[in-house]
C-alpha cells in the first residue's frame, strides 16, 4: 500500500489559490477513479475537483471555508498499483460547464439583504375539532326522557336549546356562571350528556397557556462560498465608493397602460412584458447622452471607463444567492428583445447554468424588487460601476391634476450614485430626463434625434 497526494491543481488565468466550499468525502471512505472529492471557489468559478485514482481516504487538508493555495495538498489517499507514490496530480474539473456556475465579479447585487422574520409561539386557546364543535344527533323525545333526570321542566328546557345539548340544569347554570359556550364543550356522559368533569376539561384547556419561554441558544454559522463573495463585494461596494442616493415618483399611468395593451395582443412567440424591459430601453435612449454614468470607475489608476455599449445587470435572487446577469448591447435590442434575453439569463443564473460571460460586463444595473419593492430603497452600487436604478412598487395614489384630486398609478424611483464621477445635479438632472421617458413612454420608441 502506498499514498498519493491530491494537490489543488493550477486552474489558470492567474487564480494562485482557492477556497474550499464543500467536501464530499470524509477520512475512511472509499473513492473510485473520477468520483468528486471537493468542491473549490475561485474568483471566477466554483469548480468540482475529482481523483485520479481508487483509494482510501487517509486525510482531509482543510475545513469548508478555508482558502488552499495552488499546489497545496487537499487530499491523502491509500492506494494500490503502480502510480502509488504520485505527489501531484493535474486534476481538472469534471464537466467545463461547471466553471461557470458561479458568478464573477460582477455577481454581487446591489439590492438590501431581506429582514429575517422570526414567528413567535402561539400562547391562544386551543381550537375544538369539528366534532367537538359538533351538536349530537337529533334526539327522540323517549331518549331525551331516558336521558334527563330532573323532571318536566328540565326536559322543556332542554328541547328548547337550538343544538339539543344535553345537560342537567345545574350544570347548566354552572357553565353560565363561569360564561362557558356549551357549544364548544364535548360531553363525555351517556348520549354525550356534558358534565361537571366536561366544564373543568374545558376550563382547563382554555386556561392562559405559560409565557413564551427567554431563548438564550445563538447558533453560529459560517460565511463561505458565495455567500462570503457576495459580502465581499458589498463590503468592497460600501467601503470604496462615497454613495449618494436620490429618490423621485414618477406617474406610470400611462407606461402601465400601454404595458398592459402590447400584453394583451402578443402574439404567441412574445414574451409578456414586464416593467423592466421599458426601463433598460428607456435607458439605451438616455445614456449616450450622460457618458459618465454608464462608466466604470478606476480608483486605483485614476481612470473612468465610458462605455459606448449598454451592458444592464439584473439583480436577480437565486438559491445561491444574489447574482447579477447581464444583458448585452441593449442599445441594439427592441422591447420584445430585452424581455426575451433578461427572461433567459435570470432563469440561467437561478438555475445555476449562467456562464461567465452571462454573469460579466456590466456597464450599470437595475435592482427590483418586484411586488415587494417597497416605497423608497437606498441601493449599493454594483463595483465598479457608479450608477445603479432601483423601480419600486406600483401603487395607486391621489395626486392634484389640474387643481383636482385623481387616482394616478405611481412608482417611486430609487438609485445611487459614485459622488466621486457624478454630482448631486447631474444625478437629478439624469433621474428627471429617466423620468420624463417612463411618464411619455410613447417617446421610448421614437429615436432621440426626433424629439430631444
Amino acid at each position: 500500500m502506498k499514498t498519493y497526494s491530491f494537490r489543488l491543481p493550477d486552474i489558470g488565468e492567474g487564480v494562485a489559490e482557492a477556497e474550499i466550499t464543500a467536501w464530499h468525502i470524509k477520512v475512511g471512505d472509499h473513492v473510485e477513479e473520477d468520483q468528486t472529492l471537493v468542491d473549490v471557489m475561485t474568483d471566477k468559478a466554483t469548480i468540482d475537483m475529482t481523483s485520479p485514482v481508487t483509494g482510501t481516504v487517509l486525510k482531509l487538508f482543510g475545513a469548508e471555508g478555508d482558502k488552499a493555495p495552488v499546489g497545496s495538498v487537499l487530499v491523502e489517499l491509500e492506494i494500490e498499483g503502480e502510480d502509488a507514490g504520485v505527489s501531484t496530480s493535474n486534476a481538472a474539473p469534471s464537466s467545463p460547464d461547471k466553471t461557470a456556475d458561479k458568478p464573477d465579479d460582477a455577481e454581487a447585487t446591489s439590492a438590501a439583504p431581506p429582514t429575517a422574520v422570526i414567528p413567535g409561539e402561539d400562547a391562544g386557546p386551543s381550537t375544538p375539532s369539528a366534532d367537538e364543535k359538533a351538536p349530537p344527533s337529533e334526539l327522540t323525545g323517549s331518549r331525551l326522557k331516558a336521558g334527563m333526570t330532573e323532571g318536566a321542566g328540565a326536559m322543556e328546557e332542554q328541547e328548547s336549546h337550538s343544538h339539543q345539548i344535553l345537560i342537567a340544569p345545574a350544570t347548566r347554570r354552572r357553565a353560565e356562571d363561569l360564561d362557558i359556550d356549551l357549544n364548544y364543550v364535548a360531553g363525555t356522559g351517556p348520549e354525550g350528556r356534558i358534565t361537571d368533569a366536561d366544564l373543568d376539561a374545558h376550563l382547563k384547556s382554555r386556561a392562559p397557556q405559560p409565557a413564551a419561554r427567554e431563548r438564550h441558544d445563538v447558533h453560529e454559522k459560517k460565511i463561505i462560498g458565495l455567500r462570503r463573495r457576495i459580502a465581499e463585494r458589498m463590503e468592497l461596494s460600501a467601503r470604496s465608493i462615497p454613495h449618494f442616493s436620490y429618490v423621485e415618483d414618477c406617474d406610470m399611468t400611462a407606461l402601465e397602460g400601454l404595458r398592459r395593451e402590447i400584453n394583451a395582443s402578443r402574439h404567441g412567440a412574445q414574451p409578456k412584458l414586464t416593467l423592466l424591459p421599458f426601463f433598460m430601453r428607456a435607458l439605451a435612449q438616455l445614456l449616450p447622452e450622460f457618458p459618465h454614468v454608464n462608466a466604470h470607475y478606476d480608483a486605483d489608476a485614476g481612470v473612468l471607463c465610458q462605455f459606448e455599449p449598454i451592458h444592464i445587470g439584473i439583480a436577480t435572487q437565486t438559491a445561491e444567492g444574489l447574482m447579477v446577469p447581464v444583458v448585452h448591447h441593449v442599445e441594439a435590442l427592441d422591447i420584445w428583445d430585452c424581455a426575451r434575453e433578461m427572461s433567459r439569463v435570470t432563469n440561467a443564473a437561478r438555475e445555476g447554468r449562467a456562464s461567465r460571460d452571462e454573469l460579466s460586463g456590466s456597464t450599470i444595473t437595475l435592482t427590483s424588487l418586484g411586488a415587494l419593492g417597497g416605497v423608497a430603497a437606498t441601493p449599493i452600487i454594483n463595483h465598479p460601476e457608479v450608477a445603479i436604478i432601483g423601480p419600486n412598487k406600483l401603487m395607486g395614489r391621489p395626486v392634484f391634476i389640474n387643481n383636482q384630486v385623481t387616482v394616478r398609478t405611481m412608482m417611486n424611483l430609487s438609485s445611487s450614485f459614485d459622488h466621486r464621477i457624478v454630482d448631486g445635479y447631474d444625478a437629478a438632472k439624469f433621474i428627471q430626463r429617466l423620468k420624463r421617458l417612463l411618464e411619455n413612454p410613447a417617446l421610448i420608441f421614437i429615436e432621440k434625434r426626433s424629439w430631444s
